[in-house]
């Protein structure tokens, strides 16, 4: 029995020489006291040494229950002593599914009297919350008459060679899904779950620093709550921005043990209190010449510093993200130039041929419109031969800029080749109102003289347009017809502007509209109706928000959605915005002479009013004028329309604000929100966009972002109002987060002047 029993250890080369040894000892010392095993080992030096044993040796009965255990097995099973396990089975220790699977085996072995040797078994141990994995023998134990009367286990713990396997197996794969080009966040992604799949307790994050080295953006955060990682998506870096934003800026590893008292995390506690995180620990991304691209962050629910180990993981994981995102921008840099021209940096033929199909098939399913404007320089030629060449690219290039710089975002600017270019306008409404107006803007940006070494060269052009999809349903058809108008342009003195018919006849698209938005401007067309908001604990009025309306006098009531872009796009908006002004006020003090207690009346201000070096002006006057004093009017502005200048904002609100009026953020949650818009500029209060509230209180992210952005303003002592407020559920939400104001169809639809005293009284009730 001895002999057969060392014979079968020599198949394994996962234990030592010594544990065979003591097994081979054990399997001859129980056959000669099969009869009674309870009794125990006898010879106490052997006990002992069996006990100090670093594997696991354990001796089981026919029906699977212990009768040894060594010491390790028993603590490993969260029992003190050894002689504790003695009577128990696995059902008693482990979860059911994996007793079960244990039992199974142990009975096959001593029913078949085969060994199992070297199984790889995994499962959870009391107390723990991630896998263990052994290397597990079993053998049959027999009795001086041949009979098997139990079994001897004897296992290693593989846990950690498992995890090496398993990291090793992933870096693997991370590096053939880079060498595959695969997009950038599936690689971040699975890096950032490797990671984690290493420790226990660690959420990972990766974001990524923009163009212009200022702020970071999502990269991957695959087990990080949603509403966290979209509060940080676009935040500043910073000296005292968090661990990310500071490790950044430092260009260092930043570790913080408690978010909740470390002076980098000043600004940000409200917004990480309700996801629970106590410890953030970040390390910048870098390029091989230590060019900052990101931070790859660690954090955990205790408060404590990383351990070495740890650290290790977050060295081999910046390493591979960097050599992912250097990959990245390489692709990107190689596609640019395909897509692009060398001289210009506009996108070229290429690029157009892939995205122009696209705009077609939207704008086919959106029921919308997309002109295509062909230019071409007029006489460039002359400038080549009597300027140089040198003359010429710079035209080129001024021309391009100027351009570029005419159209929206939503547009494109294509350079076809020699002094031929292309643009493309998208995301038209129904009606042509603009279209002539902004082709002519930029017809005249190109003809303004450019100022070059030899003197100033003044550039014409002749520009070919045609609309999709009354003047071609396909990309060849659209640049054909809007070639043959520009000849035409050309054919009719160069310098003008003809569009597709079929005859060549000059262009006339429609103004009406403009016109008559003009008209309603001047013509007192034009009303506004008040919608109340109020204190969310009391439900009493606090102020009023105006809303412009127009009463067509054929059309009837226009709905704003289909005048005020109309207004942006001409540049009507800022009369129209003035005259909204004037009358919210002349409106806000009529009331209190009439008796009724002061409101605040809330305004919406426009970028291009806001751009207006005289707005703050025209906002005294209109206070002036009427008589009403400056702390009953509060100003609203979208984040946008502050960060297209900041500085310049800034001076301008910092000039409000010295006249006394209220300024409010609008619109806030709605896509990108700054967390930097916050605390760079002087908001009294921040209202909430109406599509963040509509999901409460259903949507945990919404729950969890609107709580995270009323406690952040209220850290920094803004007020907070909620629009768009629609149903009880909303309102409780609202009150349990001590949100201060709400507004919105649950308490008033906008309503006229005339039908606000008797709101009020009923409100006062």
């Amino acid at each position: 029995m001895h002999e057969l029993g060392a014979r079968r250890w020599e198949s394994t080369d996962a234990l030592t020489a010594e544990t065979r040894r003591i097994v081979a000892a054990t399997e001859a010392m129980m056959a000669s006291t099969a009869h009674h095993l309870s009794e125990g080992i006898e010879n106490l030096r052997l006990k002992a040494i069996v006990h100090e044993l670093p594997d696991f040796l354990y001796v089981k009965d026919r029906d699977s229950r212990f009768v040894f255990a060594n010491a390790v097995t028993a603590s490993s099973l969260g029992l003190e002593r050894a002689d504790l396990i003695t009577g128990k089975r696995d059902f008693d220790l482990f979860d059911f599914e994996t007793a079960r699977r244990h039992f199974d085996i142990e009975q096959q072995i001593m029913a078949t009297g085969e060994a199992r040797i070297d199984m790889e078994e995994s499962y959870v141990l009391p107390g723990s919350r991630r896998p263990i994995c052994r290397l597990t023998s079993k053998i049959p134990l027999r009795n001086d008459r041949g009979e098997i009367v139990g079994l001897i286990g004897v296992s290693r713990d593989i846990t950690e060679r498992k995890r090496q396997e398993d990291l090793h197996r992933g870096q693997a794969s991370l590096l053939e899904m880079i060498a595959r080009n695969e997009p950038l966040p599936m690689i971040l992604e699975a890096l950032v779950l490797m990671i984690e799949a290493q420790l226990d307790g660690i959420d990972g994050s990766v974001l990524l620093l923009d163009g212009e080295g200022t702020r970071l953006y999502h990269g991957a955060s695959p087990n990080l709550p949603g509403g966290y990682s979209r509060l940080i998506d676009g935040v500043t870096i910073g000296p005292k921005v968090g661990s990310c934003g500071t490790a950044v800026w430092r260009g260092q590893t930043v570790i913080v043990e408690d978010v909740t008292i470390d002076p980098l995390w000043e600004d940000f506690r409200a917004m990480i209190a309700p996801f629970g995180f106590r410890s953030c620990w970040s390390t910048p991304i870098a390029t091989s010449q230590n060019n900052v691209l990101g931070t790859f962050a660690l954090y955990s629910r205790e408060v404590r510093r990383p351990t070495e180990h740890e650290m290790t993981l977050v060295a081999l994981a910046t390493h591979i993200a960097g050599i992912a995102i250097e990959r990245k921008r390489v692709d990107d840099r190689i596609h640019f130039m395909a897509h692009h021209d060398d001289l210009t940096g506009l996108p070229n033929r290429a690029f157009l041929k892939e995205r122009l199909a696209s705009i077609l098939d939207q704008a086919r399913r959106n029921n919308r419109k997309v002109t295509v404007a062909y230019i071409d320089l007029d006489n460039f030629k002359d400038i080549n031969d009597g300027r140089g060449h040198a003359a010429g690219d710079e035209v080129l290039k001024e021309t391009a800029a100027r351009m570029a710089n005419s159209v929206r975002a939503s547009d494109m600017v294509v350079r076809l080749g020699g002094d031929e270019f292309l643009v493309v306008l998208v995301h038209q409404s129904s009606h042509d109102a603009g279209i002539t107006r902004r082709l002519r803007d930029l017809q005249k940006a190109i003809n303004r003289p450019i100022r070059g070494a030899n003197g100033e060269i003044t550039v014409t052009s002749s520009i070919g347009v045609a609309a999709f999809p009354f003047d071609g349903a396909t990309s060849e058809e659209l640049l054909a017809n809007a070639d043959r108008a520009m000849y035409r342009a050309k054919e009719l003195g160069r310098n003008t502007l003809q569009h597709h018919d079929g005859g060549g006849t000059p262009v006339g698209m429609p103004l009406g509209e403009q016109e008559e938005l003009h008209q309603a401007i001047t013509g007192h067309q034009l009303f506004l109706q008040y919608q109340p908001q109020v204190d969310v604990a009391t439900g009493r009025i606090t102020g009023l928000e105006a809303l412009v309306r127009w009463n067509h006098p054929a059309k009837g009531r226009v709905p704003p959605v289909n005048f005020i872009p109309l207004a942006e796009e001409t540049g009507l908006i800022v009369p129209l915005g003035l005259w909204v002004l004037n009358e919210a006020c002349r409106q806000a003090r009529h009331w209190q002479e009439m008796g009724l207690a002061p409101l605040t009346i809330a305004v919406n201000v426009s970028a291009k009013q806001f751009a207006d070096p005289d707005f703050a002006t025209h906002v005294a006057e209109a206070l002036e004028r009427h008589r009403l004093q400056s702390r009953w009017l509060e100003l609203e502005v979208t984040e946008s329309v502050v960060m297209q200048n900041a500085e310049r904002a800034l001076a301008m609100m910092e000039t409000l604000r010295g006249l006394g009026v209220r300024l409010s953020i609008d619109d806030f949650g709605s896509g990108y929100s700054s967390l930097a818009a916050l605390k760079t500029f002087p908001f009294d209060r921040l209202k909430m966009d109406r599509s963040l509230v509509e999901a409460l209180p259903g949507d945990k992210t919404a729950v969890a972002i609107a709580s995270a952005v009323i406690s952040l303003a209220q850290t920094l002592k803004l007020s907070v109002l909620a629009e768009g407020v629609e149903t009880d559920a909303q309102m409780d939400f609202l009150r349990q987060a001590h949100c201060e104001e709400a507004q919105g169809f649950r308490f008033s639809k906008p309503v006229s002047p005339e039908e606000i005293p008797a709101l009020l009284r009923a409100r006062s009730l």
